[in-house]
């Protein structure tokens, strides 16, 4: 979450205005975060959240990531339920963009995680990937591998001023994940982005999933990819244990398929490079004056270095 686009106290009230929650109370930026623009709103009706879509979300694709939180929220996942607005739609404009407004889920994402959490999180996801299933809607990924190389390519010369020699190692790991990338394993709508910032707690108890405008139809099996790259590193260092705590909790609900498990270093080392490429994109494109640090994309190259060695599921905790 971010804040990209300030708004004046008349755009919050034409907002209010379209919806029956009541007048806005407070209407507080939230600066954690990336990609969209983000309000803790306060009405006499309660706690909501309050996004306008910013960067590289496409109008076109707000129903899916409506769709997606309504069907979880419905079948009683901890995801946000969007406000539908007087007219019916989940989706308004408001300061000239798109937004939306969802319901305020309580609990903090943990600064300091552990096994526990990871597998609270593959607990989750797995519950998640079950409760998509059937889900009528799509949306190609496309921070997926073209993606990820109309991205980094243009600015290798960038990755090479971070780090020395970092082009040409990304340039490889591009090349040979495309030669490996899988296709003939389950899909589904997946989160894509189930970082521990979108990730609350109530004490050690998973009390909701948030930030669903990346999810799209991919690899179930890529879902947990990335979360194995968000959760289960200690530094630079692959945390074995954190890795299996996630692995584990999350086939005690969906059980990996063979297919699956034999892919996950590849599934691992793409989810990096997607990490890597928005990262890098970032660290030079974040406009003067947002309330947002740009995440460092070194962090990935350093977990890059992990996949490239890892050769099985085995090296993951699977």
């Amino acid at each position: 979450m971010a804040v990209y686009t300030t708004l004046s106290d008349s755009d919050v009230a034409a907002l209010m205005a379209q919806y029956d929650i009541g007048n806005a109370v407070t209407c507080e930026g939230i600066a954690e975060g990336v990609e969209n623009t983000n309000y803790k709103l306060t009405t006499p009706q309660g706690r909501f959240i309050l996004t306008l879509f910013e960067k590289r979300v496409s109008e076109t694709d707000l129903p899916f990531f409506m769709g997606v939180m309504e069907r979880l929220a419905a079948r009683r996942f901890p995801a946000p339920m969007p406000i539908a607005a007087r007219s019916g739609s989940h989706l308004v404009r408001v300061a000239g963009k798109p937004a939306a407004i969802v319901s305020f889920l309580d609990g903090v994402w943990p600064r300091v995680w552990n096994g526990a959490h990871c597998a609270a999180i593959g607990d989750a996801l797995a519950r998640m990937h079950v409760a998509l299933d059937g889900f009528e809607q799509t949306r190609a990924n496309r921070l997926s591998i073209d993606g990820w190389e109309t991205l980094i390519k243009p600015r290798l010369s960038e990755a090479e001023a971070l780090r020395p020699g970092l082009a040409a190692e990304v340039a490889r790991d591009l090349a040979e994940v495309r030669a490996a990338w899988p296709s003939q394993l389950p899909r589904g709508a997946i989160h894509a982005d189930l970082f521990p910032d979108n990730a609350f707690f109530v004490g050690d108890q998973l009390s909701g999933v948030i930030d669903f405008y990346f999810a799209c139809t991919d690899l179930l099996a890529y879902d947990l990819a990335a979360c194995l790259n968000a959760w289960c590193f200690d530094g630079v260092r692959y945390d074995l244990e954190r890795g299996r705590a996630m692995i584990q909790a999350y086939a005690n609900v969906r059980p990996l398929s063979a297919g699956e498990r034999a892919a996950l270093p590849v599934l691992a080392r793409g989810a990096a490079l997607r990490f890597f490429a928005t990262r890098l994109t970032d660290w030079s494109t974040t406009p003067e004056g947002a309330t947002v640090t740009p995440k460092d994309p070194l962090e990935y190259a350093d977990k890059l270095r992990f996949h490239r060695q890892a050769q099985r599921a085995a090296d993951y905790g699977a």
